[in-house]
């Protein structure tokens, strides 16, 4: 599905990032043969490709990079990339320019309690296309789409319980719970969950967060 949706996009010159579902052979040449760059993890559905990588970071010595976010949330994170070029012709995968793996480590500072993962990948950028900074940069912006949605619509519509599941119906649901964020981000609020609640159940609350009659009330901010 993801190509013939990037068959209408201009990627040449772009660095597409994929989870490990698309971590595949085919999608891999097809973004090359289009002028672009892929950013794949690399997980169990690739077992041979990813045992490959786990062994040759396995004693692992200093980090290419360490990145030490200030306090956010209440936590505390460091991320820690290891990159390498020395799989680049061993690895069963096309156009491999890199390898690498990042360390992810986390301390809640109310109760000290401290979680650690482990995250595999390769790229097709070549170091002086992408150095460790780069990739690492890279891999957090793909999961900030994962924290700016996905998680907005698991957390305020529950949608991993939702039971919904006959026909087109829990397609349909999907689009539509993500249009209502992208129509409530529109406006530039701070906290979407806030507005949320603020237009619960309240038809004229939201004509008038959204000017949509001309008696409409001037919107109280975000």
């Amino acid at each position: 599905m993801a190509i013939p949706l990037l068959d209408a996009i201009d990627i040449q010159g772009k660095t597409i990032t994929a989870d490990a579902l698309l971590t595949q052979r085919e999608f891999a040449n097809y973004l090359i043969q289009r002028g672009a760059h892929y950013h794949f993890t690399v997980k169990g559905n690739q077992p041979t490709l990813l045992a490959d990588i786990e062994l040759f970071f396995r004693n692992r010595k200093e980090p290419d990079f360490i990145d030490t976010q200030p306090p956010e949330h209440g936590r505390i994170e460091t991320r820690k990339i290891w990159i390498t070029t020395e799989l680049n012709d061993y690895l069963n995968f096309p156009h491999v320019g890199q390898a690498f793996v990042i360390e992810r480590r986390s301390m809640e500072k109310k109760t000290g309690k401290s979680s650690c993962e482990t995250a595999y990948g390769i790229t097709s950028c070549l170091p002086e296309q992408a150095d460790a900074l780069t990739v690492l940069a890279t891999n957090r912006a793909h999961w900030s789409i994962e924290n700016s949605c996905h998680y907005i619509i698991d957390w305020n519509y529950d949608e991993d319980r939702g039971r919904i599941r006959t026909g087109y119906g829990p397609e349909n649901i999907t689009r539509l719970r993500r249009f209502a964020v992208g129509v409530i981000k529109s406006k530039g609020v701070s906290s979407v969950a806030q507005k949320m609640r603020q237009l619960t159940r309240s038809v004229r609350a939201v004509f008038d967060y959204l000017r949509m009659t001309e008696n409409s009330c001037p919107s109280a901010g975000p």
